[in-house]
């Protein structure tokens, strides 16, 4: 077991499938010290079509080996395309685990699709982001090296690499809807299946592809994805109707996800994972409270229940399709303003407090500022897409 879990934690795995999908490195260059302090290639080769992608700078051994590391050092790294096709398969595929998927899907299922399917996977994506954020922190296990690996994604660089979190959310997406809608809408269940497999295997794949994951990782995310869906499927439907257990809901709501964030993981050193965390965590929260809101106050109508059977999906006309853009623009649109405008607020709020000069990239990084900003920032946009832009919906005649 022991010499399977080591083969499939190297590094080489990763490079050759790189390589078999037409993704090869560039022309070897010479390191130097960027403003960062992290080695940055500055060769570079006539004639070729390149992209700069950021990189770990591993020692290259055959195998990663499952141990911790401290800060991995990057290093932009060149790297030639002779498959096109797969390119930007994958890096369309990446996307899809990423936050502007979350932005647009999410809420445009919520909005013009079904409320109810919204809010379970909303519960689940956050549940499991949070659990494989906090995993890679504690575990600490390294992305692959490069070389031989190139690497086409430089934020995230910085994270830890066991478990993959876009394979995780991927999974929990995918399967959620899959779960959910089963006994909700009448549809061939091979099809809803197939097109779940695909979508994940897809994100997967292309965490190989971009060089941020061995294969290890992404197993890994995959299967503490599939144990958190069927340790928690019992309770689905308990967790549906908490927003209506208690007037003292939203405060729980709000204390247990910050207490969370504010006690994330320390590090020896800077990385996004603890903002990321702290962002889904908040969208989570927000997202919570806003369904409490509609069903305290009444503003929508009761759900359609768990167990009842739609036989026929709406089909999808143009003028359906045109109403359900108008509402995702309208309601994208409002919640982008509301982010840009909590997030300005309480950035200058918090600067005036631990009196830090404005416009400090560098103090949005420290614990007291980066985790009340973000969480305030995401909470409103929770809070918005559920409650405000239904209501604007209403209100526009958007229905």
């Amino acid at each position: 077991m022991a010499e399977l879990l080591w083969s499939l934690q190297d590094s080489q795995l990763v490079a050759r499938f790189q390589r078999s999908c037409g993704l090869f490195p560039g022309p070897e260059e010479t390191p130097r010290e960027n403003s960062a302090g992290l080695a940055e290639g500055v060769a570079r080769a006539p004639g070729v079509a390149h992209h700069l992608a950021a990189n770990d700078k591993g020692g290259g051994g055959p195998a990663n080996g499952l141990r911790r590391v401290q800060a991995p050092q990057a290093y932009v790294q060149k790297y030639v395309v002779k498959n096109y096709f797969y390119y930007y398969l994958f890096r369309f595929s990446a996307a899809l685990g990423e936050e502007v998927f979350y932005i647009t899907f999410l809420p445009f299922t919520h909005w013009n699709i079904d409320p109810y399917l919204s809010r379970r996977l909303i519960l689940i994506w956050v549940l499991v982001m949070y659990i494989g954020q906090v995993a890679k922190d504690i575990l600490k296990w390294p992305r692959p090296f490069s070389p031989p690996v190139v690497k086409l994604e430089k934020r995230m660089i910085a994270e830890f690499g066991m478990p993959s979190t876009h394979a995780m959310a991927a999974t929990a997406i995918s399967f959620t809807l899959l779960i959910s809608t089963m006994d909700r809408y009448q549809y061939p269940f091979g099809l809803g299946l197939m097109m779940a497999v695909v979508f994940s295997t897809l994100v997967c794949l292309s965490r190989l592809y971009t060089g941020m994951h061995t294969v290890l990782d992404v197993l890994g995310g995959v299967l503490i994805t599939a144990v958190l869906i069927v340790l928690t499927y019992p309770s689905w439907t308990l967790i549906d109707r908490l927003d209506s257990a208690s007037p003292l809901f939203p405060v729980c709501v709000i204390v247990v996800p910050f207490f969370l964030c504010y006690n994330y993981p320390t590090s020896d050193y800077y990385s996004p994972t603890r903002a990321d965390t702290t962002t889904i965590l908040a969208a989570g929260a927000g997202v919570t409270i806003g369904f409490w809101i509609n069903h305290f106050f009444q503003l929508e109508s009761k759900p359609l229940d768990s167990r009842s059977v739609i036989q026929h999906i709406p089909p999808l006309t143009a003028d359906v399709l045109v109403l359900g853009l108008i509402k995702f623009a309208v309601g994208i649109m409002l919640v982008l303003l509301v982010r840009q405008l909590v997030q300005k607020l309480s950035l200058q709020v918090l600067f005036s407090w631990f009196k830090v000069v404005t416009r400090n990239k560098e103090a949005r990084r420290r614990l007291e500022i980066e985790v009340p900003y973000k969480f305030v920032t995401y909470t409103s946009v929770g809070i918005c897409a559920t409650t405000v832009v239904p209501m604007l919906h209403r209100f526009l005649g958007l229905l």
